[in-house]
């Protein structure tokens, strides 16, 4: 499929969930440009595009991917939302990278991001698949308990070289993209991922991208010429012959059947066989040799007499071979390519981003803005040559076949042998190491689990004997000590902790009566001597003093009187208006005894009018209802139980 300026990319993209086998990235300069115009904007892209490009050009231009090659792009449109990042208008570059069956290739990309954030210390980069934040999958077991994937998304980067994951402390809910990229950015915020988290990553891209020359195996084939003269020019191709063959159907093998392209001349004589090497990932190598594949009739293969060296050979090149026919056909048949060249939409989305807006045709400020653009594309284009090259195979292969060649070519040149296949088929050393690596992973977690299981068993422990020390009429009498209390002007004194001290009776009268007598004594003393104390005079007023209180406490016998019967009538109406409503319903009441009437009730409703509340039950109810909505946190209940003196254990059924 041909790149478009939406999707530059040579594979579409769905709309919801992205391919199995394609791994998307992003790379984002810091700080983000802001008030920038569309012009500056797209040339402090470009810019960083090539710089990041060359950077990684000596390793890129010999290496070989099973699928696509790892490249970077510019967005059609840097001011609108990112269709392949589905991510708000943020300045950024971008890529997706399809590794098929080669989960190799996944990491050597991520290795990449690692290098490109290490050497260029001002860029940030994320990077997700069809799972999601896979590198947090690879560190599952030293993750903190917080993350999961609902919490993950725009948390979790990499920059300078190392991962950050934004915590909850930092962004209680998921932040936006601009402000996570801002705290990465900012030093004076810790956002580096923990040392278990990074050996965890580290460990799965050690030796990496220097050790991805081991994931290639170079094999001798025996293919048609044309083949032959494909791959010699462009070695990439053999990535598109592979995914032919391994994808076939039944309508693709129909091509293969015929093989009018690659084993038929331009007028319809036969070709000669060659051999040649070719170097493909391991993954290549063994789709093509771990599948039975009858040759097509008219396929010239030698005989099994000539030995199996030479039959694996031929036998390894016919399967290249129709799978090149089988791409090359099926390509041509879909007509996906040939609907404009890669300047052309290029162009076209510089005309879209506003580049030359307010500018004339033919102009010179037109013609240095065009002259820039065409130098950026020359320059990008040596870096993304192969993309596109993978990106259009079938016009590739027409210009390429469209010039002369001759089998002579391609022989009396000594070539190397096959590599080693042995890996193909006793990887059991290298199986069993990794399983070993995961066992350690699992048993340190399961440690650090058991721990945290002693702890909670421990804590409950403690909270069952303290359940076991707890009784609730503590909270009634402490609540009934409380109501008795007389408050003052300095507010409700609080009654002590009874398990601590006990209680204190003083009789506030006699208190008074003695205090008034020493101090009223003292101030009376002036008219005799200090030896001639008037205990008498003294006496005579503190009678007195009792004989207006018991004036005094008849008058409040008749207001008492008065008081009992306004509340009496008052109480009556009161139970008369909410007898209507259900509050009395939610009152716990006292049960009753057991009557031995065996007739039906007359009067069940008075009965249960009758029957009293129980006012230390519903009391302990509501206040452990409120202790318990506060779910460990401070408030109301728990602060008075506590001056109370009163300790009250966690709930059960929460913990």
């Amino acid at each position: 499929m041909a790149a478009t300026a939406s999707n530059p990319f040579p594979f579409p993209f769905p709309s919801r969930r992205p391919p199995d086998d394609s791994l998307f990235y992003a790379v984002y300069p810091l700080p983000l440009p802001s008030g920038l115009p569309a012009p500056a904007l797209h040339a402090s892209l470009q810019s960083l595009h090539l710089s990041l490009l060359s950077h990684l050009a000596p390793f890129l231009s010999s290496h070989l991917f099973h699928r696509d090659p790892f490249t970077l792009s510019l967005p059609a449109d840097p001011a609108a939302p990112c269709a392949l990042c589905a991510s708000p208008p943020v300045p950024h570059l971008h890529g997706a990278l399809r590794f098929g069956d080669s989960l190799p290739d996944e990491w050597l990309a991520v290795s990449l991001l690692f290098t490109l954030t290490r050497a260029f210390p001002d860029i940030a980069a994320r990077a997700w698949d069809s799972d999601g934040e896979f590198l947090l999958i690879e560190a599952a077991f030293t993750l903190p308990r917080w993350l999961d994937p609902e919490s993950a998304p725009n948390r979790v980067f990499i920059f300078r070289g190392e991962l950050h994951i934004l915590p909850p402390s930092l962004f209680p809910e998921t932040p936006s993209l601009e402000a996570a990229l801002a705290a990465v950015y900012d030093d004076s915020i810790d956002t580096r991922a923990a040392d278990a988290i990074q050996a965890s990553i580290q460990r799965r891209i050690a030796g990496l991208p220097e050790k991805a020359a081991e994931n290639l195996h170079t094999a001798r084939v025996i293919v048609p010429a044309p083949v032959a003269k494909v791959l010699k020019e462009e070695p990439c191709l053999i990535a598109r012959a592979v995914e032919g063959f391994y994808d076939r159907d039944i309508d693709t093998m129909k091509h293969a059947a015929r093989m009018e392209k690659f084993l038929k001349g331009p007028g319809g004589e036969g070709v000669e066989m060659v051999i040649i090497t070719v170097r493909m990932t391991r993954a290549m190598y063994a789709q093509l040799v771990q599948q039975n594949f009858q040759a097509p009739r008219g396929y010239p293969m030698p005989r099994r007499e000539e030995g199996p060296e030479k039959w694996m050979e031929a036998e390894l090149g016919m399967k290249i071979a129709c799978g090149f026919e089988m791409m090359y056909q099926e390509r041509r048949r879909q007509g996906e390519e040939g609907k404009g060249s890669t300047w052309e939409v290029y162009r076209k989305s510089l005309e879209a981003t506003g580049c030359f807006e307010g500018l004339l045709p033919g102009s010179m400020e037109y013609k240095r803005v065009m002259e820039d653009a065409m130098q950026y594309y020359k320059s990008s284009n040596l870096y993304s040559r192969t993309r596109e090259i993978l990106s259009e195979p079938v016009r590739r292969i027409d210009e390429i076949l469209s010039m002369p060649y001759s089998a002579d070519g391609f022989k009396g040149t000594d070539l190397p042998p096959s590599d080693d296949d042995s890996w193909l088929h006793g990887g059991d050393d290298e199986l069993n190491a990794e399983l070993r690596e995961r066992q350690k992973e699992l048993e340190e977690y399961e440690a650090v689990k058991k721990q945290r299981r002693s702890q909670k068993q421990s804590v409950s422990s403690s909270s069952r004997s303290q359940t076991d020390e707890f009784k609730l009429g503590e909270i009634t009498e402490s609540m009934q000590e409380f109501i008795r209390k007389m408050s003052s002007f300095e507010g409700a004194e609080i009654p002590a902790d009874r398990r601590d001290m006990e209680s204190v009776d003083l009789d506030v009268n006699q208190f008074f009566k003695a205090m008034e007598l020493v101090l009223g004594g003292g101030s009376q003393e002036q008219a005799g001597s200090d030896d001639g104390f008037d205990r008498k005079s003294s006496s005579s007023d503190m009678d007195f003093d009792d004989s207006d209180e018991d004036n005094d406490f008849a008058e409040e016998l008749g207001d008492k009187d008065v008081d009992d019967s306004f509340m009496e009538s008052y109480s009556d109406a009161l139970n008369k208006e909410l007898s209507s409503s259900t509050l009395e319903k939610s009152f716990a009441r006292a049960p009753q005894p057991e009557t031995n009437n065996e007739g039906p009730s007359d009067d069940a409703a008075t009965d249960a009018e009758m029957t009293p509340v129980d006012v230390d039950l519903n009391l302990v109810e509501s206040i452990l209802n409120s202790y318990s909505s506060q779910q460990g946190l401070p408030g109301p209940a728990s602060n008075l139980l506590g001056l109370m003196g009163v300790k009250v254990p966690p709930d059960a059924k929460k913990s």
